[in-house]
C-alpha cells in the first residue's frame, strides 16, 4: 500500500495540472454554465441567445425578434437591432469585436452599463457558452446597410469575419446555432416548449413583437404566430387564469419607472389578482429572465402587497386583518412580478434566484403606492380581499393552535399507525420522519435516532405508483395509509399542510438500485398527493454511505466507488491494511454508523426535494413519462438519455 501511495505522489506534479483555455471549460463541464445536458439545458441555449435580442429591445434598439426552429434542429433568431460590433478589439486588434464576445468567456457590452442600462446577460457568457456547445454557429451582422458573415463550430472561429456586401432595408443580428450532439445526445429542441417560452418573453416587454415559426410539425404548435401584447403582464394573467372566478373583477396590475421615484435605472411591471378556483402561484422574471426561485424583487413585492392589505384593514376597522401573513396571501392569490434592474446580481449562471438588494426596497416602495390606491378605488374588490384573507388567517391561526397542544394529547386523538416510532416533542417544529426501508432498517434507525425530534415510520417494499392508480387503490393500500396517518395529513385536495405533523420527511433508503426506485416511488407520491409539502421544502433525501473503509483506529465513509478508489489510493492515515466493507443496506449499519453519517444534524447530509421548471406543469410532464402507465414514454426517455449514464449498479 505504502508502495502504491508513493507512486500516486511521484506522479502527480506540475504537469498533471490541466488548464482549460478559450471556452474549452464549457465543454468540459456544461452543467457549470447552463446547469446540465439535459432537455432543460439544451433549450437554455435558446434562451442564452433570446435574451441578447431582448436586451436591444428592452434599450429601446429594437423592437421586431424574429424565431425559427428550421428542419434541421437549428435555431434561428434575428432582430432589428445595432447589430454586433464587427470592428476589431481594441485589445485584439487581430480580431474582430464579433469573434471576441464569441469565442472568449466575460466578453461583452454590459459590464460597464454604458451600453446597456439593464440587461438580462450579465456575465458575458452567454453567446459564447452557446457558441461552445453547437457544432454549427453562423453569425449574420448588419451594420450601415452592410451585411457581415462569420463562421463557428464548438467554439471556434473556421475563419475571419467576412464582408457579404451592401443590404439597404436590413439592420440587426441573426444567430442560427446547431446543438452538438457529442453534449446533447439525442435531444431534440420541442417546438411546444419553445413556442411557450419565447410567448412569455413577448408578455415581459410591451415594446416588441415577437414572430415565431417552425418547420418541424409536432401536430400541437402553431408552424407561424406573431406576439406583441399592449397590456403586458395584464394580458399574462388574464391569459393564464381563463374562465376562473376572481375576487377582483380586474386584477391589480402597473408599472413604475424607477428613475421618477429612485433616481435609478428600471422599473418594475406587475399582475395580481386572487381566485377561489385554483392554488396561488408566482412567476417572476428579472431582466426578462425567468427567476424560478423568487429573490428579493419578490420579497419586496409580497411586503408592499401584506403592508397595504393590513392597512387597508386598519382604515376599515377590521382589526382581524393584522393576522395576515405572507402565507395568508399566497393561497390563491396568482402573481407575475417583472423588474428591471441595473447590474442584477442573480445566485447561479442559470439565474434562478435574483440577490439584489436594492430590488426589495424599490419593488416594495413602488408596488406599494399604487396597491393603496387600488384598494381606496375599488371598494368592492378590496373588501372581497380582505374577507378572504381574513378567513385564510383564521384557518390557519385555528390549525396552528391545535398543532401546539402536546404531542401526546394529539396522538390520543389520532389513528397512528402500530409501525409508527413517534417522537415526544410537543410541537412540531424541529421534528422529522424518517421513512425508512423495511424492519430491519428501522431497527438501526431506532438506536441511532434522538427520540424527542426524531420520529420513524418503517415501509414493507415498494409502495404503490400512485401515477394513474383508482382512487379506491389509493384509499385501500396499507403502506399509503400507514404513511398518510402518520403524517396527519389528507391526499389531494385533501391535504393541508397546516395539518403536517412534522417539519422534515425524510427518505431514507439503501444505497442501490432498489432504494432509489423506492425514493422514486415517493418523491413521485408527494409531487402528486402533497405538491404543497416539496414546494414549502418539507420533504428531503438522507445520504447514507455505500462503504465504511478502516485502517486501525481511523475510519470514513464513502457514498460511491470513484470515493473508495480514491481513499484506497490516498490511504486513511493509520496503519495496516484498509479494510473495506459495502453496505448492502442500512439494516447492516449498526446504530453508530447510521447516527454519525446520515441521522445526526450536525455531522449528516440531505439533499432537499425542490421542483424547478422553465415552465408551468414542464415537471409534471417529466414524471407521467418516467412513472406513468405508457411504457413507451420511459422506453423514449431511456433511448434519449442511456448514452450520458457514467455507472450502472446491477
Amino acid at each position: 500500500m505504502s508502495d502504491l501511495l508513493s507512486q500516486g505522489q511521484d506522479d502527480y506534479n506540475a504537469s498533471s495540472i490541466e488548464v482549460l483555455e478559450g471556452l474549452e471549460p464549457v465543454r468540459k463541464r456544461p452543467g457549470m454554465y447552463i446547469g446540465g445536458t439535459d432537455e432543460r439545458a439544451l433549450h437554455h441555449l435558446v434562451a442564452e441567445v433570446l435574451d441578447n435580442s431582448m436586451d436591444e429591445a428592452v434599450a429601446g434598439h429594437a423592437n421586431r425578434i424574429e424565431v425559427t426552429l428550421n428542419s434541421d434542429y437549428s435555431v434561428t433568431i434575428s432582430d432589428n437591432g445595432r447589430g454586433i460590433p464587427i470592428d476589431p478589439h481594441p485589445k485584439f486588434p487581430d480580431k474582430s469585436a464579433l469573434e471576441v464576445i464569441l469565442c472568449t468567456l466575460h466578453a461583452g457590452g454590459k459590464f460597464s452599463g454604458k451600453a446597456y442600462q439593464t440587461s438580462g446577460g450579465l456575465h458575458g457568457v452567454g453567446a459564447s457558452v452557446v457558441n461552445a456547445l453547437s457544432d454549427s454557429m453562423v453569425v449574420q451582422v448588419a451594420r450601415n446597410k452592410e451585411l457581415f458573415e462569420q463562421r463557428f463550430s464548438r467554439g471556434l472561429p473556421l475563419g475571419p469575419i467576412e464582408k457579404i456586401g451592401p443590404t439597404q432595408n436590413r439592420r440587426g443580428t441573426t444567430v442560427t446555432f446547431h446543438a452538438d450532439a457529442e453534449i446533447f445526445g439525442n435531444h431534440r429542441f420541442k417546438p411546444a416548449r419553445l413556442f411557450k417560452s419565447i410567448r412569455s418573453k413577448a408578455y415581459l416587454f410591451s415594446g416588441v413583437e415577437i414572430r415565431w415559426k417552425t418547420e418541424i410539425d409536432d401536430g400541437e404548435t402553431p408552424a407561424t404566430a406573431t406576439f406583441h401584447f399592449p397590456g403586458g403582464l395584464s394580458d399574462y394573467l388574464k391569459e393564464t387564469l381563463g374562465k376562473s372566478t376572481t375576487y377582483a373583477d380586474a386584477a391589480f396590475a402597473g408599472t413604475v419607472d424607477f428613475k421618477e421615484k429612485f433616481n435609478a435605472a428600471g422599473k418594475v411591471e406587475w399582475a395580481i389578482n386572487w381566485t377561489p378556483s385554483r392554488d396561488g402561484f408566482i412567476q417572476s422574471y428579472c431582466n426578462t429572465v425567468p427567476t424560478p426561485e423568487g429573490g428579493t424583487h419578490v420579497t419586496g413585492f409580497w411586503a408592499a402587497i401584506l403592508k397595504g392589505i393590513k392597512a387597508y384593514g386598519e382604515l376599515t376597522n377590521n382589526k382581524k386583518a393584522a393576522q395576515i401573513t405572507r402565507d395568508d396571501l399566497m393561497s390563491g392569490g396568482c402573481a407575475l412580478v417583472s423588474c428591471f434592474i441595473a447590474d442584477p446580481a442573480f445566485v447561479g449562471q442559470t439565474k434562478d434566484r435574483l440577490s439584489t438588494e436594492a430590488a426589495a426596497k424599490y419593488c416594495e416602495a413602488a408596488v406599494r403606492d399604487h396597491f393603496d390606491n387600488w384598494l381606496a378605488s375599488d371598494t368592492k374588490s378590496a373588501g372581497a380581499i380582505l374577507d378572504f384573507l381574513v378567513l385564510r388567517a383564521e384557518e390557519r391561526l385555528r390549525r396552528k393552535q391545535e398543532k401546539e397542544t402536546s404531542r401526546k394529547s394529539a396522538t390520543k386523538k389520532l389513528r397512528l399507525p402500530g409501525k409508527l416510532t413517534d417522537c415526544t416533542s410537543k410541537t412540531r417544529e424541529g421534528t422529522e420522519l424518517f421513512i425508512v426501508e423495511g424492519d430491519s432498517a428501522g431497527g438501526s434507525a431506532k438506536g441511532a435516532r434522538n427520540r424527542v425530534t426524531q420520529a420513524l415510520l418503517p415501509l414493507k417494499g415498494k409502495i404503490l405508483n400512485v401515477l394513474g392508480a383508482a382512487s379506491g387503490k389509493l384509499t385501500s393500500n396499507a403502506e399509503i395509509s400507514d404513511l398518510c396517518e402518520a403524517l396527519g395529513v389528507g391526499m389531494g385536495t385533501k391535504f393541508n399542510v397546516e395539518d403536517l405533523r412534522y417539519d422534515k420527511i425524510i427518505i431514507m433508503t439503501d444505497a442501490d438500485v432498489d432504494g432509489a426506485h423506492i425514493a422514486s416511488l415517493l418523491m413521485t407520491f408527494f409531487f402528486i398527493q402533497m405538491r404543497p409539502l416539496i414546494d414549502q421544502g418539507h420533504l428531503y433525501l438522507a445520504c447514507p454511505p455505500l462503504y465504511r473503509l478502516t485502517q486501525g483506529a481511523n475510519r470514513l465513509y464513502v457514498a460511491d466507488d470513484a470515493a473508495k478508489e480514491a481513499a484506497l489510493l490516498k490511504g486513511l492515515g493509520g496503519k495496516g491494511k484498509i479494510d473495506v466493507q459495502r453496505f448492502k443496506g442500512l439494516g447492516e449499519m449498526d446504530a453508530k454508523d447510521l447516527k454519525e453519517t446520515t441521522m445526526d444534524p450536525a455531522s449528516r447530509q440531505l439533499i432537499r426535494v425542490t421542483v424547478q421548471e422553465d415552465e408551468p406543469g414542464e415537471t409534471s410532464d417529466l414524471v407521467e413519462r418516467l412513472m406513468g402507465k405508457k411504457p413507451e414514454l420511459r422506453f423514449e426517455y431511456i433511448q434519449q438519455n442511456a448514452k450520458f449514464v457514467e455507472d450502472v449498479d446491477v
